[in-house]
């Protein structure tokens, strides 16, 4: 799969906000990342278009990625994928929708 970079000047993962714990230790935010402009993306019960659709994301939006699985291989405007970003507890979409800015994985497997 190839990605395309659309990503907003300065938007690079060192700007990410941090958090500190009360033991001093820093903890990232979990990234957003944009879905294909124009797109109103599925959002699936598991990875892969036979799982029922359990909301549609709108126009625009950016969604977290907590963990990524592999399920079915969906072409998509960032190319090929069987990729399945976990957006939610019981929710995912295809990678090939999602701007990682990356082939492959950008975040851990879902267990």
């Amino acid at each position: 799969m190839t990605r395309r970079a659309v990503l907003a000047v300065g938007s690079t993962a060192a700007a990410l906000p941090v958090l500190f714990t009360t033991a001093g230790t820093a903890a990232a935010e979990t990234a957003r990342y944009p879905v294909a402009p124009g797109y109103s993306v599925n959002v699936r019960s598991g990875p892969g278009t036979q799982y029922p659709i359990v909301r549609v994301l709108s126009l625009g939006v950016s969604v977290p990625i907590y963990c990524q699985k592999p399920g079915e291989t969906v072409t998509g405007p960032y190319g090929t994928s069987n990729i399945w970003d976990n957006i939610a507890s019981g929710e995912y979409v295809s990678d090939a929708y999602v701007n990682t800015g990356r082939d492959g994985y950008v975040a851990k497997r879902c267990g």
